[in-house]
């Protein structure tokens, strides 16, 4: 395929695009209409995805907030959250530690501001960037990041950060919790490149937002019988009914991209299901491919019984190109089938997080004297460039969790008596709360 066609596919993923998932327990669900109005209805029913969505308002303490006139979005992405004050802004999340999450972060500008503006911002999950925002790349002035990543604390951090003169926006944000051992990776996280589905769809337990994609030397076979989902990626059963073949019987079934970065790291997860009812002369076997080296097969798919195939480890795509490949063997009869592949990025988080005792210390701090500073935001020490004011960190090593060492609180207009939660900086080497009106002792 080439590259003009797949760069117009993948940036045709906006959120103009409606996802529908079943009414269904959300028991985890955080869904976040960001610059909705406290004083509005929330939490509401969305009417399409009929998803539970409430006010980003308790979630955030900076921003400004404004309204998009657009008929054509759905409700969520009427509203945005901009920072136009601070460098980074931050959402505070209660997660599970250790579960497995489906981040999504949304934005839209709808021209709220009248000035037609383009700009740049960053998107970081705790102290390490996820994506960096830039409406060069957006259609219908919309874009959206999606990422598949497992919290090491039971607070989770989603910060948007100014790297220059614009101002960072942000229209919904949202949490699905996973099943654990699905999408398993040896480390990092994986930001979704793209998920396909090769016809039309209707729901998915997670959510997961799934683009068609079909091209025009391939026919679609379909079934209206029932096809079991069960396996641990439980992709959506109508995903299932539908796939995709190559018309010329001899030829491989071909997708092919390129990379943003040439140093990207991409793994695949390939869902297949027999859905056409074969005659008993009649095989389909085939071998999966990546950039030419056979990385699994042969394979037959079951009759109507979901199989996932998942690339061994993540892959460099040589060459300049990604490419994947479905080719028949010599004793198939017919061709190789597709129903849904997707495509994530293998994204490395070596950035520990400040240890989870002492941002609980320095937050009761910041609570029990009203400290409301924009720079109090997101973790206290890292990224060294964003660590709070009036606070020093021992972080030489990335993959050790920072401590506070230092608290200068000085000058800064604290009444009352000396907080209890300081004596939780069990590390803490250096204090300074002169020129205050505080009493009592530590």
């Amino acid at each position: 395929m080439e590259s003009s066609l797949w760069l117009l596919l993948v940036l045709i993923a906006t959120l103009a695009i409606i996802h529908i998932i079943q009414a269904q327990d959300q028991e985890g669900f955080i869904s976040l209409d960001c610059g909705l109005p406290g004083n509005e209805l929330s939490p509401y029913i969305e009417t399409n995805t009929k998803l539970n969505f409430s006010s980003d308002g308790t979630f955030i303490e900076s921003g400004k907030t404004a309204k998009i006139q657009e008929d054509r979005l759905q409700k969520p992405y009427k509203t945005i959250r901009y920072f136009p004050d601070g460098i980074r802004n931050c959402y505070n999340l209660n997660v599970q530690m250790g579960r497995k999450y489906l981040i999504r972060a949304s934005f839209i500008y709808g021209n709220y501001d009248g000035s037609d503006s383009t700009f740049v911002f960053d998107l970081y999950l705790g102290p390490n960037l996820w994506a960096t925002i830039d409406s060069g790349t957006w259609v219908d002035g919309s874009i959206r990041e999606d990422i598949l990543h497992i919290p090491t604390s039971n607070l989770l951090q989603i910060c948007l950060v100014k790297t220059g003169d614009t101002t960072p926006l942000i229209s919904a944000l949202e949490l699905r919790p996973m099943g654990n051992d699905s999408y398993i990776t040896k480390s990092g996280s994986l930001k979704l490149h793209e998920r396909y589905y090769l016809s039309k769809y209707s729901s998915d337990i997670y959510d997961r937002i799934w683009e068609s994609y079909f091209k025009t030397e391939w026919s679609q076979i379909s079934t209206d019988l029932d096809v079991v989902n069960s396996n641990k990626y439980d992709p959506p059963k109508d995903v299932l009914k539908n796939a995709a073949t190559p018309t010329n019987a001899s030829e491989p079934l071909t997708m092919e991209w390129i990379p943003i970065k040439p140093d990207d790291q991409y793994c695949y997860y390939a869902h297949f299901a027999e859905i056409q009812d074969l005659q008993a002369n009649e095989t389909r076997e085939f071998n999966v491919l990546w950039n030419g080296v056979q990385q699994s097969g042969p394979f037959i798919p079951r009759m109507r019984i979901i199989d996932t195939i998942s690339s061994m480890s993540p892959q460099i795509c040589s060459g300049g190109k990604c490419i994947f490949q479905l080719i028949r063997t010599n004793r198939s009869t017919l061709p190789p089938l597709l129903n849904a592949l997707e495509v994530y990025t293998a994204v490395q988080f070596p950035t520990s997080e400040t240890d989870e005792s002492d941002v609980g210390a320095i937050k009761n701090i910041a609570a029990t004297y009203a400290l409301n500073r924009i720079s109090w935001q997101g973790d206290p020490c890292v990224p060294q460039q964003f660590r709070w004011d009036g606070l020093n960190c021992n972080n030489t090593d990335m993959s050790m969790p920072p401590r506070i060492t230092t608290l200068n609180l000085s000058s800064s207009g604290l009444t009352g008596t000396i907080a209890a939660a300081i004596r939780n900086l069990a590390q803490l080497e250096t204090m300074d709360l002169s020129n205050n009106n505080l009493t009592g002792g530590l």
